[in-house]
Order: structure tokens, then sequence, then C-alpha cells
């Protein structure tokens, strides 16, 4: 609630008070107006953080508060701005040191200035580098979030990086000199080679940190750090690449995640991660397929929930909707992929044995949402234990990162050895 004293001391502090009460003329009315302008103020929605994600693919920012913040956008052209008005908020320090947290090199924002627009109103200004399609929306609590406002700066022409890369290899220079290698008899052809694509999924990033360890690592980093490493020797491979799905400490839906593979026709799919659990004993590596039939063991169904969970903590726009992701992933009748799946995690596995105890001697299944490619052999692999203090310190180390990709990178090319890719116009290249 607010009250005409409050307005007057908002606006001209002990002077404007005094005008308001002589022309009040009761002390009374004068104490209660005070009263209420004290409740008012206590009342205004506190906020408790503020985040900035840049990503070639979207910027987020994020506030987060006590109570769920009324919130107005508009967009304003020539020069492209973003307006956000925040309502019935305290400006307090935190809001103010959002601007500078805003760098030089985000893709999308200029320069960012805060402040108190009304009485009861805070205004964001973003100055844009272009021209934007922006998203704003609410997440309810969850985790280790309270209330957040989440406003999302997406191209007006996408820049999607993962499509870059499909350009660079076919028609650029990247996709000549492909073509001047000689194909590894693994590929199963004679006079054509086979491109084989692998996309690298380094699970979480961003406002979904996925597990933290004992000494204080953090899933997402760790599992970035394998995905760049392996896929520096993928790319190393005379006829095979790799393509990060997130290439950066952002927030990528699960769903997203599978489109942007499809997108890029990969041959395989490899999610990363660095398992917790609530004791610390808990260690080993695991593979995971997708299941149709439910999960293979009560762990496995727990993982699988815990993983599924990532949307709701890492925040995705519901109110959005990818129709070529429902077609997409309506076909769940793929039984041969999950064959392929289960063929690719076994080779997999066989090699992470050889640097890591393994939690599971078997590849597992369960009902993963990053899994459900409907033609794309896809694992999740669970690297170890970041809950466990002696595996997290391995996964902080350079080196054993190194060797987690070496053993991923000869799994691959082991199943790769027993199954060739089939060919696929687009994708081959004359030896001729």
């Amino acid at each position: 609630m607010t009250t005409p004293i409050c307005v007057a001391m908002r606006r001209n502090g002990l002077q404007g008070l005094r005008r308001f009460a002589a022309r009040l003329g009761a002390g009374l009315g004068v104490f209660m107006a005070l009263v209420l302008c004290a409740f008012s103020a206590e009342s205004a929605t506190q906020i408790s953080s503020v985040r900035v994600w840049p990503a070639l693919e979207y910027t987020r920012i994020t506030i987060e508060a006590d109570s769920p913040v009324s919130h107005q956008l508009s967009i304003i052209k020539e020069p492209d701005r973003l307006v956000l008005d925040l309502e019935g908020v305290k400006l307090n320090s935190i809001l103010e040191a959002l601007p500078g947290k805003v760098g030089a090199d985000d893709p999308y924002i200029q320069l960012a200035r805060i402040g108190r627009y009304k009485p009861e109103v805070v205004r964001l200004v973003l100055d844009l580098k272009s021209a934007v399609k922006p998203q704003v929306f609410t997440i309810p609590p969850v985790g280790q979030y309270r209330h957040r406002l989440v406003l999302d700066l997406y191209p007006a022409e996408p820049a999607d990086p993962l499509m870059a890369l499909v350009q660079k290899f076919e028609y650029g220079e990247a996709g000549k000199a492909a073509s001047d290698k000689k194909p590894e008899p693994s590929t199963g052809t004679d006079n054509v080679m086979r491109l084989i694509t692998i996309a690298i999924d380094a699970g979480h990033g961003g406002e979904d940190p996925g597990a933290r360890g004992y000494r204080g690592a953090v899933e997402k980093h760790v599992t970035l750090a394998v995905a760049r490493k392996l896929k520096a020797l993928i790319d190393a491979e005379p006829n095979m690449r790799g393509a990060l799905i997130r290439d950066g400490d952002y927030f990528i839906p699960l769903q997203t995640r599978v489109s942007k593979a499809r997108k890029l026709h990969a041959d395989l799919f490899v999610s990363i991660h660095a398992d917790a659990y609530i004791k610390p004993h808990a260690r080993g590596s695991s593979v995971f397929a997708l299941s149709e039939r439910g999960a293979t063991s009560v762990a496995a169904k727990w993982l699988a929930r815990k993983e599924n969970e990532a949307d709701l903590i890492g925040g995705v726009n519901f109110d959005v909707q990818d129709p070529y992701l429902k077609q997409t992933l309506l076909d769940l009748s793929q039984t041969a992929t999950i064959n392929d799946s289960l063929k690719l995690g076994k080779t997999v596995l066989a090699e992470l044995s050889e640097i890591n105890s393994l939690h599971k001697p078997v590849v597992e299944q369960a009902g993963f949402a990053v899994l459900k490619s409907p033609d794309i052999p896809s694992i999740l692999v669970e690297t170890a234990f970041i809950s466990n203090p002696d595996e997290e310190k391995k996964l902080t180390n350079d080196d054993y990162q190194k060797k987690l990709a070496e053993a991923l990178v000869t799994g691959i090319k082991r199943y790769f050895a027993k199954n060739p890719p089939i060919a696929r116009d687009r994708l081959t290249q004359s030896n001729d």
C-alpha cells in the first residue's frame, strides 16, 4: 500500500513531509500515514540476487526475489532498447549492481542502466547492439532458488554456432580439407570418405549448476572441461568432427540439446555428467542409455528423475513450444536406436574401466529426456561421483580429464569399427 505521504517523503524528503503534514492538519493522521508508509516499505519485494549469463545463442538476465516480481517489458526502436519495469520492488544495492554485471563482450547488450522510475517502479533499460527477440517469464521457487524473473535476449536472426559448424565443414575450407583426408578402415568405405559427427553435450550450465562436490567443485564446469577435451581429440581424427552442444556457461533446455544434435545430423550423441549421491562413499563411472520400459535399477530411475529436473532448475519458458521438437519426439518406437546406444555404451564403459572403477559393470537404462532422439544413438556418461572427495579431486585434475576424454574417444572409435555409419549424401565427400 502506498500513501500520499510516502510519495511526499520519497520525492521531497523531510520538507515534503512537513508540507504534507501542514495540509493534513492532524497529528494522528500524520502518525497513521507514517505507519502505513513504513508498512509499505517493509512489504516491498526484496531482490536477493541478480545474474547475467552472456552467450552467442542468447543472453539471460535473472532477477531473484523473495516473492514474485510484477513486471512490464517494452521494446523501443531507433536505437534498439529494451525497457523492463519492475513493480513494487525495492531499489537496493543488489539491483543497482546489475549494470556492472554486463560485460563489454556481451553479444547483445551495449549498456545497462537502472533506477527508480516511479515511487513503486524500478526501471531497467538495456541499450542493444542489435535487434533481439526477448522472452520474459517467471519461475517459482525450486532447488536452491527462490522466485525468479528471467529475461532472455535471443538474436532477431539466430546465429546458431552448430549450424555455422555445419556450413563450415560442408561448404568452407574445413570441408575441403576434410575431403582431402584418407578414410580409416573403420568407416567401412572404399572411395568415399564418411565424415562422422559426434554431438558432445556438456551437462547442466548457467542457472543449472548440477551437482556440487565436497571441496566446492561444480558439475557444470567439470563437464564442459571434459567436453572440450573430447572435442579436440575427435577433431584430430581424420574422418571425425566434434560439435559442442554447449560451449560456455549458459543453460540449454534438455529437448533443445536433442534438437541441436538432430539439426546437425549427428551420428552419435554423448552427454557428459559427474554424478552425486547423498552418501559420499558412492564412487565409480557409469554409462546410461534410454529405456522404453522403465529403469533397470532404482538408482538409474532416481538419477534420470534428477537429471530431468534440469529444466525446472535451469529455467525454461514453457509457454514457448517448438513444433519441430513435438513432432520428432513423438516417435518413441526407437528400438534400433536404443540397441545401438547400448552397443556404444558397452564400448565406452569398457574404456572407462581402464581408468576408474565402475559403479555398475553394465550399461543401465532409464527415461533420460536428453537421450530421446529417435534416430541418433545416445548415451549419458557419469564420469565419476563429484560428491566423493577422492573422485572430486580427480575430476578437477587436468590430466585426469584428458584420460576421461581419451577413454571416450577410444570407445567411440571401437563402436564405429564394428558399426560403420550409414552413408549420407549431404555429409559425403569424394576422394577421387
